[in-house]
């Protein structure tokens, strides 16, 4: 007679259901949490509820808003969040050189400033204050390949926002300005204090949720509803910037552009165990390489899966950077389909025939 009772050794992990039952007590949490929608474990794909190369690619789902994740809750706080995000490039670029010459101002008095300076000595400035820069105050530029213009950069700060030329560049080094103007317009307004989330902040965004989903206070106490679980993903987080909840977002945003979300819903985690998982664990390239394996799987249940998505997220990644967005979701969105090319790539390589 088959015994129900878990052992005591695998109860403390919280195994969701499915994951290791049937086929020996080796599922965890871990596991049942991996962003991959991919799932090798004989009793999942078995499973009707579950994803496996067997039941075809799923529909792409739209770019994360935080309603999506949460069940309808926060659609202000999406893609854009904690930065200047004004619809005109001519009042964009007004503002930016705004705040550039304000800059200049008060930290090095008027005249013209180098802005790629400014801002590499900004974040070295927020290092030697305190600030929790895991991988120090280094700011990345990365320029596009191209032979003539207009040329593209793109610079990641410290946190791992991303930010890119918004103006035409009739050079290289016209671009890189470019891009660190933004950047800097953005790292400096990040410092204001309405850009903290704050207990009030908080209060003031769960009660316009509740207002705007019909909730009622009991939802919000509880981390398995949707706004329960946008509560718990604010207290998290708080005293951190917009900026800073937007990078942990980008996480989250892709998930569920891979569709993991999805799939982990499928394997009964729950929201709270999601987001406490997520939370603290960095963008890797491990992330990256599942997610990258799983539009594999689709291109090979469906030929030009990639080549559409990734035309589609180029046209976003172009309209973000002329609007002068927060750029990360969109670029890790393409580097991830450029890595499945490649495997993509590679797998038909080693498949052809030896002459």
């Amino acid at each position: 007679m088959e015994s129900n009772v878990i052992p005591d050794r695998i109860g403390p992990h919280r195994l969701q259901p499915g994951i290791g039952f049937g086929s020996g007590p080796t599922g965890t949490l871990r596991s049942s949490l991996r962003p991959g929608v991919t799932v090798p474990i004989a009793p999942l794909l078995s499973s009707p509820a579950s994803l496996s190369a067997s039941s075809g690619p799923p529909p792409p789902p739209p770019p994360l808003q935080l309603h999506s994740l949460y069940g309808g809750v926060g659609a202000g706080l999406g893609p854009g969040t904690g930065h200047c995000n004004p619809g005109n490039p001519a009042v964009l670029k007004e503002a930016v050189e705004a705040v550039v010459r304000s800059f200049a101002k008060h930290t090095q008095g008027y005249g013209r400033v180098n802005v790629v300076e400014a801002l590499q000595e900004f974040w070295q400035m927020k290092l030697t204050r305190g600030a929790d820069l895991r991988n120090g105050a280094l700011v990345v530029y990365e320029m596009v390949p191209s032979n003539s213009p207009p040329y593209v950069c793109y610079v990641s700060l410290p946190g791992g926002s991303c930010f890119g030329s918004f103006q035409f560049c009739p050079t290289k080094a016209e671009a890189r300005r470019s891009a660190a103007k933004i950047a800097l317009m953005n790292s400096v307004f990040n410092e204001h204090p309405s850009r903290r989330i704050t207990d009030d902040f908080i209060e003031k965004s769960v009660s316009e949720a509740l207002a705007s989903f019909n909730g009622n206070r009991e939802e919000a106490d509880n981390p398995n509803t949707g706004i329960g679980a946008f509560r718990f993903m604010l207290e998290s987080n708080k005293g951190k910037s917009m900026l800073e909840f937007q990078e942990l977002m980008t996480v989250f945003q892709l998930l569920h552009w891979n569709g993991s979300l999805k799939a982990m819903r499928e394997r009964q985690c729950s929201r709270q165990e999601v987001l406490a998982h997520y939370s603290h664990r960095a963008l890797d390239d491990d992330m990256r390489t599942q997610m990258a394996a799983d539009w594999v799987n689709r291109e090979q249940s469906t030929a030009s899966t990639i080549a559409q998505e990734l035309a589609m997220t180029e046209r976003e990644l172009e309209d973000a950077r002329l609007a002068g967005r927060e750029l990360r979701f969109y670029k890790e969105k393409k580097d991830i389909l450029m890595l499945a090319v490649g495997q993509l790539s590679a797998a038909n390589a080693a498949t052809l025939p030896s002459h």
